[in-house]
């Protein structure tokens, strides 16, 4: 990402629970007042997973907490928002997910050129196993870093 590029949200815990084997970049659709609530509080993709419906993509189960000044006008908070892509990035994504069994799940969301983009992977379900491999990886890593500063 570069300078012009703003993460707004990521979901860190993806990469923990998911083995990500391929990234797109597609854009969102979203209204005036979920625009307006990202830049102030954020939101959520903890929960959230890609849908492909009717050839069209989905985001589905984000959070976005209501607008504070929307009044009237504010949006829902979990609602269904469509993803923008080409069309045979959808057809590649809907081949991987019924074929191979795999999973599309959200990374990021980013503002790009005052442009909302989400960050999406095909990605692969870890077992408990692989779960516990990465904690111990991550902790000895840090283990690592400890001794290096400690003899330094």
């Amino acid at each position: 990402m570069n300078e012009a590029t703003k993460e707004i949200i990521s979901n860190r815990r993806a990469t923990f629970d998911y083995e990500i084997l391929e990234k797109y970049e597609v854009g969102i659709q979203l209204l005036g007042t979920e625009i307006k609530s990202l830049r102030i509080n954020g939101g959520s993709l903890q929960e959230a997973f890609i849908s492909i419906e009717k050839g069209e993509l989905w985001l589905i189960n984000s959070s976005i907490p209501p607008y504070s000044f929307g009044n009237v006008y504010n949006h829902e908070e979990k609602r269904k928002r469509k993803l923008l892509a080409h069309a045979k990035e959808i057809q590649k994504i809907g081949a991987a997910i019924q074929e191979k069994g795999l999973t599309c799940i959200p990374l990021a969301l980013f503002l790009r050129k005052g442009f909302a983009k989400l960050l999406i992977a095909l990605a692969k379900g870890k077992k408990v196993h692989d779960k516990r491999e990465a904690i111990k990886a991550r902790e000895d890593k840090r283990a690592m870093s400890r001794l290096l500063k400690t003899t330094l």
